[in-house]
């Protein structure tokens, strides 16, 4: 017999009644029922229940073990009682009699409990990882993240594309994050980078003459902490194809995505259909580029109904530069009980609230008529238009906020998701997809006034050259998103890969010629050598599996991950290094002020 198992721990069943089997795992729990000790056995793939009596040579053994202990048993494999039958486990038709314990490895009192599904503090779970891990909806939710990327890489290959994989150290590259930066001890005062993503290396495989090049890639961000976004490191699906255009590139990854959801959605409901939708739209209509069209409410501009009108806060909004008025329409929330309750999610937002107006029947049986201080304010004429352009009927409601786009956006995209679920207007068992489209190339600092990428620096202009030579941000890029429930999935673009362009695109934003021959000379040279058209995309597999498991933290769907202080808890990173290697890379720590 094998030194440690005959079986796995999901392996018995009825047919193995009689046999004399091997078993090795964790102590899930014990349990003494009058003097009969029983074990929940648990390994990687299942749970067997082993037990002892006094007649067992193994009791005095069994008896010491405690929870989490690593053990091997041997014993014979019996039939359970009908009455005791598990029906939710693999094994769960039988049980096994311990003749013989040896103890693999012995655990000290746990700082977190395995079974069950008590809560304890993150910092805790981080640094006993390993426990954590032990866990059943974790250790699913890795098992997940196997699959997906599993179902992900014979997808890829299955429509035609080629794994490559590019360097972890490079050089430096303004991709929108602070780079890692690794010291050379070879070049003193000289450093590498690690890569935010393997941009520039995947366009210069497509320079080289492979056609449809995907990877697995780890990507490197030094970025503040998000729920879902990992501060330190994370991986996508990273996608480049040759001599394609924007719709190619779509048509290439829609099946692989929506094929990995309806695998592993659970029966939630997967949209086939995926919208095109300008990022200008996207941001009016739903006050984001990472729309939750689970739920379907648009807002719409209404400050023509405003203008001049008796609500003298949004009138006098009105006549300052770059303000406007939107409304979120509210089928179903025409109650003044709802509208508050609506008005102080705002204020918890950090905004002083949002005005607003329902449509009810009229007391003195005359139809229908609008209430709330803002109806009173700009008259029956104008509330009735605002209605007819939302589309609005008694029992509905309508919210508003005014001023620069930009200050109310982000609680408006809130507030109308907020609406959707409190009115029943919300898909919640779907996964809704939408490409997001036209992004601006360029955007103007608003204390400096500097104009700079907005997005990928390698995009190409819409108009190429041309669109280049009037205001810079009007121009738009071949740049996309795919949302899905309100997070961004896909990032990608149709790469610039003429040399003229792209140096009059990157002088724009204030990058001399020399600067981008500089830190960008190994592309711009390559480019100079028959460059094909080309595009691809990234997609964030951390988030992907993310969404798929259900779970609001990007670090549930994650091994190893760092705490927000970027900290890993368990292996005491980052650490002081020694002198010896201060010294060999010819640094020095200065301390901080």
């Amino acid at each position: 017999m094998h030194a440690y198992r005959s079986h796995t721990c999901a392996d018995l069943s009825k047919a193995d009644v009689g046999r004399t089997v091997r078993l090795a795992g964790w102590v899930h729990r014990v349990r003494d029922h009058g003097g009969i000790l029983f074990i929940d056995l648990r390994d990687h793939y299942g749970i067997t229940q082993v037990l002892a009596d006094p007649d067992s040579p193994a009791f005095a053994e069994v008896e010491k073990v405690r929870a989490e202990w690593c053990i091997r048993i041997d014993g014979e494999v019996k039939a359970r009682d009908p009455a005791l039958v598990n029906p939710k486990i693999p094994t769960g038709e039988v049980e096994v009699f311990v003749r013989d314990l040896e103890v693999l490895g012995a655990a000290e009192e746990l700082p977190l409990q395995v079974f069950g599904d008590q809560d304890y503090p993150e910092e805790t779970r981080l640094k006993y990882r390993f426990l954590d891990l032990r866990r059943e909806g974790l250790h699913g939710n890795m098992m997940l993240r196997s699959k997906v990327v599993k179902s992900l890489r014979d997808r890829m290959w299955a429509a035609g594309f080629t794994e490559f994989q590019t360097p972890i150290i490079t050089a430096s590259s303004p991709e929108g994050a602070r780079d890692f930066l690794v010291p050379s001890r070879l070049h003193p005062g000289k450093f590498y980078a690690l890569p935010q993503a393997p941009q520039q290396f995947k366009q210069l495989i497509m320079v080289a003459g492979f056609d449809r090049y995907f990877q697995i890639a780890p990507c490197f961000r030094d970025e503040d902490p998000r729920a879902d976004r990992s501060p330190t490191d994370f991986y996508q699906l990273d996608v480049e194809m040759s001599f394609v255009a924007q719709e190619d590139v779509f048509a290439a990854v829609q099946p692989v995505i929506q094929g990995v959801f309806e695998e592993f959605g659970g029966g939630r409901k997967v949209d086939a259909d995926w919208p095109r939708i300008s990022y200008a739209d996207s941001a009016l209509w739903y006050g984001t580029d990472k729309p939750d069209l689970r739920c379907p409410i648009r807002m719409q501009r209404v400050s023509e109904h405003f203008a001049g009108s008796g609500f003298a806060i949004f009138a006098k909004l009105l006549e300052k530069e770059g303000t406007e008025i939107r409304a979120i329409p509210a089928p179903g929330g025409g109650s003044r009980k709802f509208c508050d309750r609506m008005n102080a999610f705002a204020q918890k937002e950090g905004l002083p609230g949002m005005g607003y107006i329902f449509w009810r029947d009229a007391e003195d049986g005359s139809g229908m008529e609008a209430a709330g201080p803002l109806a009173k304010n700009i008259g029956p004429e104008r509330t009735e238009a605002i209605r007819q352009q939302l589309g609005l009927e008694v029992g509905d409601a309508a919210f508003f906020l005014g001023g620069k786009p930009a200050d109310f956006e982000r609680v408006a995209g809130k507030a109308r998701v907020e609406i959707g679920r409190e009115t029943g207007n919300f898909d919640e068992d779907r996964f809704a997809f939408a490409w997001i489209v036209d992004f601006p190339m360029y955007e103007k600092d608003p204390e400096t006034g500097k104009i700079d990428f907005s997005h990928n620096p390698f995009s190409m202009p819409q108009g190429g050259m041309e669109a280049l030579q009037g205001d810079p941000l009007d121009v738009l890029g071949y740049q996309y998103d795919l949302a899905c429930n309100g997070y961004e999935l896909v990032s990608g673009a149709i790469r610039n890969h003429r040399p003229d362009i792209m140096f009059k695109a990157f002088e724009l934003a204030g990058y001399g010629r020399d600067e981008v021959e500089r830190r960008f000379g190994g592309m711009v040279n390559a480019f100079r050598y028959g460059a094909p058209p080309h595009g691809g995309c990234a997609a964030g597999i951390d988030r992907m599996v993310m969404l798929l498991a259900d779970e609001s933290n990007i670090r549930e769907v994650i091994m190893f991950p760092m705490n927000q202080r970027a900290e890993d808890l368990m292996m005491g990173a980052p650490s002081e290094p020694t002198a010896q290697q201060l010294m060999e890379l010819g640094l020095r720590v200065v301390p901080k002020a």
